[in-house]
């Protein structure tokens, strides 16, 4: 099993080559479809890392290899400026799961 990377950044790229792990840089939707139809082909890959704005470019084709696709895990991974998410993210995904206010 390997990891595999899809990302925008050239520098979160190179770094993630410098620890070992493969990957493309894509900066369409079509670019990101392709890599992702390349890294499902490919019976090696079993983590796929895709950076939050790509994913974000086809985010139901994500859901579904989320969902659906048993061999491979899909981990959405935030960009070299940061994460896209609020800074209560967690907080609030707590609270709305199990009505619990932290």
């Amino acid at each position: 099993m390997r990891y595999f990377l899809i990302s925008d950044s050239a520098d979160t790229l190179l770094g993630l080559r410098l620890a070992g792990v493969e990957g493309v840089l894509a900066r369409d939707a079509e670019a990101v479809r392709g890599a992702l139809a390349d890294c499902i082909a490919d019976t090696s890959v079993g983590v796929i890392l895709i950076s939050e704005n790509l994913a974000a470019l086809c985010p139901q084709l994500i859901d579904d290899l989320k969902l659906r696709h048993t061999r491979t895990l899909v981990v959405e991974i935030p960009g070299r400026h940061g994460t896209g998410r609020s800074p209560d993210s967690i907080t609030r995904y707590v609270r709305e799961a199990i009505g619990v206010k932290l």
